[in-house]
C-alpha cells in the first residue's frame, strides 16, 4: 500500500521533469533558426563553435535596455562602445563625458552606477562569473545579474524581464495579476532553464517573448510553444498577463528658462541627488503640485515671455512645463552653452523638449 503512492510520485515528477526539457528544447530549436542579430549577441551558431560573449557587452546593453527599446538602446550601445570598448577604458573616463552621451536613455542613475560598476570591476580585473557576486556591483539587481551570468558565463539561472513574464503567464494562463505572480513566474522560469545553452536559452526566452508572443498580437501560428499553450487553449492568450487597475500618476508643474543673450544659453549641473542628478541642464522652478505656482521674473535684470508648454513623465509623476525665454545682458551669462551647438549640450529629455519648442517659436 505504501509503494504504490511513491510509484504514482515519481512517475508523475519524471512526467513534469521530461514535460519541463521538452519546453526547453522547443525553445532551443526555434531560437537556432529565428534568433535576432544584435550588436552585444553572440549567435547560436557562432556560441556552439566556441564563441563566447564579451561579458562587458552584455552587461553594457543590460543595463541600457532598462525601461528603454533595443532601436533606441543599439544606437548609445555603438556610440558607448565606440568611446570606451572596454570596462577599463569605461572606468578611467570622465563622469560628465559619461552623463552627456547618456542624456536621452532617462533613468539617469543608471547612468551613475555605470560607472561606479565599472571602476569596480576594472580594480577587480573582470565581471565575477555567478549572479550572486555580481548582485554585489552597483547598479545590478537579481534579473540583470542572471542575464549577465547566463548570457556571459552560461550559469543555469533564469533571467525573468517583462517578455519572458508574458511567455509564461500565457503559457501557465495564471490568472492572478501580474506583482502577485512575479516570484511563480521566477520559480517557472528556474524550473526550466537548461543545465547546458543556459545563455542561448535566456535569450531565447527574451526574443519569443519581443518577437512572437507580442504584448498585444500574439503570432500563436509561428510559436513553439503553441500546442502546450494554456493561454491559446482558453482562446484568449492576449488576456495574459492580467494586470491590476493602471493608477493615475501625480501632476506637477514648474518653469524652465532659456535665458540666453543671442549667442550664448545659461545651462547649470543638477544636484547630486534627486532627479536627474548629476546632469547638465536649464535652470527651473521648483515642480509643485499645483498648476498656479509660478516664480516672479526680475524685470531690472531681464526679460521674460512664456512662448509655451512641454510635458514629460517620470516613473512616479507627470510633469508640465512652461518653457520661459529670457533675454540676459552678455555680462549677466554664467555656465553657459552655444546657441549653435545645443544638440551637443547632453541634456535629458525633458530639456530637449524644452529646447525644441522654443526654437519652434523663434521660427514661428
Amino acid at each position: 500500500m505504501v509503494g504504490k503512492p511513491m510509484r504514482s510520485v515519481f512517475c508523475s515528477s519524471r512526467a513534469i521533469l521530461v514535460w519541463m526539457i521538452d519546453f526547453a528544447e522547443q525553445i532551443l530549436h526555434w531560437y537556432d533558426r529565428h534568433a535576432r542579430q544584435l550588436p552585444w549577441r553572440v549567435s547560436p551558431v557562432d556560441r556552439q563553435k566556441g564563441v563566447l560573449p564579451d561579458p562587458y557587452k552584455v552587461w553594457l546593453s543590460e543595463i541600457m535596455l532598462q525601461q528603454t527599446t533595443i532601436p533606441h538602446g543599439i544606437r548609445y550601445f555603438l556610440r558607448f562602445t565606440e568611446l570606451w570598448p572596454d570596462v577599463h577604458q569605461l572606468a578611467a573616463a570622465d563622469r560628465d563625458d559619461i552623463m552627456r552621451e547618456w542624456a536621452g536613455l532617462g533613468y539617469y542613475a543608471r547612468a551613475r552606477n555605470l560607472h561606479k560598476c565599472a571602476i569596480q570591476v576594472s580594480e577587480a580585473g573582470g565581471f565575477p562569473t555567478n549572479s550572486k557576486d555580481l548582485q554585489k556591483l552597483p547598479g545590478i539587481g537579481p534579473y540583470t545579474a542572471g542575464a549577465i551570468a547566463s548570457i556571459a558565463f552560461d550559469e543555469p539561472i533564469a533571467a525573468v524581464d517583462g517578455n519572458v513574464e508574458r511567455v509564461l503567464s500565457r503559457f501557465l494562463a495564471l490568472e492572478d495579476p501580474l506583482p502577485q505572480i512575479k516570484a511563480t513566474l521566477k520559480l517557472e522560469a528556474q524550473a526550466r532553464v537548461p543545465v547546458s545553452r543556459a545563455g542561448d536559452f535566456a535569450q531565447a526566452m527574451m526574443d519569443l517573448g519581443a518577437t512572437v508572443c507580442a504584448p498585444r498580437s500574439p503570432d500563436c501560428l509561428v510559436c513553439p510553444l503553441t500546442k502546450t499553450c494554456k493561454g491559446r487553449e482558453l482562446g484568449n492568450p492576449a488576456k495574459f498577463p492580467v494586470k491590476p487597475a493602471k493608477k493615475k500618476k501625480p501632476e506637477r508643474y514648474g518653469q524652465v528658462f532659456l535665458i540666453h543673450d543671442g549667442q550664448k544659453l545659461v545651462v547649470e549641473k543638477r544636484k547630486e541627488t534627486g532627479l536627474l542628478a548629476g546632469m547638465i541642464g536649464l535652470p527651473t522652478s521648483d515642480w509643485a503640485p499645483v498648476e498656479d505656482h509660478h516664480v516672479e521674473l526680475d524685470a531690472t535684470n531681464f526679460v521674460g515671455k512664456r512662448v509655451g508648454r512641454v510635458e514629460h513623465v517620470f516613473t512616479h509623476f507627470r510633469l508640465h512645463l512652461d518653457v520661459v525665454e529670457v533675454i540676459r545682458s552678455p555680462d549677466l551669462i554664467e555656465r553657459s552653452v552655444d546657441l549653435n551647438d545645443l544638440e551637443n549640450a547632453g541634456f535629458p529629455s525633458v530639456f530637449q523638449k524644452a529646447v525644441t519648442l522654443w526654437k519652434k517659436s523663434r521660427l514661428a
